[in-house]
């Protein structure tokens, strides 16, 4: 008796599924066909399932999902959608968006979907995680999707290591991309510069000295290693502070009075940053540079 009646209740909630009972709005039925249907693969109508509205990505190539429906209409969906169950008859896709319009695009009826329990938190997590994991995201859309998991998962860019399997510094570097100006960005996300690019640029904190780094690298065809280079003699020459060079200054002109007053002589110092420099001696005959040859070897 107890088997029959399991029997009878896999039964009937695959027909409220199916929208064969005119029960299907109420209670107890709804209950059941949770219980039945989640953590399974089932045929469900297209029609019921609708968009998730947390879905992180919003671009998504035509051509690649007329590809995808092509390759639907001949073999098949091979990987099932993964949704969650809102109401009666009513689902939510959680993974699969691609799957999803493709198949739409060929007029399926139904199509395999893997149902399971999620609230809004968790289909946004998947939702990012499932996008972090695809392979022709751009740097910069991986990198918001790593900046929305933390700030609305509400967790750690170590945790968040773990969960995606990436390396923290990994993350960082991603994260790290978003500080770049928004042209820059962009040029990141349309393939004029790599992400090594976007990490040299983001050592350089003016944004007028980062975008005009941006042009030379597109007008010049600047690799990596190039970019790289340019960077680090700018980061110098901006982050010397001039207190240091007023001081070099004053320091240089002292020099240049004492030795003045020591030789007898017009003198010129200058000094660099790294305190290299020269000492020049003016003169203007023989007799003159003798006499502060003596003064130096200290003869009379």
């Amino acid at each position: 008796m107890v088997k029959r009646s399991k029997k009878k209740v896999l039964g009937r909630g695959l027909s409220i599924l199916l929208g064969d009972d005119e029960k299907n709005t109420f209670g107890k039925e709804v209950e059941n066909i949770d219980q039945e249907v989640i953590g399974k693969i089932i045929q469900l109508d297209i029609n019921e399932i609708e968009i998730n509205p947390l879905q992180p990505r919003s671009n998504f190539s035509e051509i690649l999902i007329k590809e995808l429906a092509s390759s639907i209409k001949s073999l098949g969906l091979i990987q099932p959608i993964t949704v969650r169950k809102i109401e009666t008859n009513k689902f939510q896709l959680i993974s699969g968006e691609r799957r999803f319009r493709a198949a739409k695009l060929i007029n399926l009826l139904k199509i395999p979907a893997y149902v399971r329990i999620a609230n809004d938190e968790e289909i946004l997590e998947m939702a990012l995680v499932e996008n972090i994991q695809r392979k022709d995201l751009d740097p910069i859309e991986i990198a918001l999707c790593y900046e929305r998991l933390i700030k609305e998962a509400n967790i750690t860019q170590d945790i968040l290591s773990e969960r995606v399997g990436k390396k923290r510094s990994t993350i960082a570097n991603y994260i790290r991309l978003l500080k770049l100006d928004p042209i820059i960005q962009t040029g990141i996300r349309d393939g004029f510069l790599s992400m090594g690019h976007g990490r040299a640029i983001i050592n350089i904190e003016e944004t007028d000295k980062q975008l005009e780094i941006y042009e030379k690298i597109i007008s010049k065809k600047l690799s990596v290693r190039q970019t790289e280079k340019i960077v680090s003699r700018l980061k110098n020459k901006i982050t010397y502070p001039s207190e240091i060079k007023n001081e070099i200054s004053v320091f240089s002109q002292e020099l240049e009075k004492e030795f003045e007053t020591l030789l007898d002589a017009i003198t010129k110092v200058k000094i660099n940053e790294n305190g290299k420099g020269t000492v020049k001696i003016f003169f203007n005959s023989k007799s003159e540079l003798i006499a502060i040859t003596k003064k130096i070897k200290h003869e009379k």
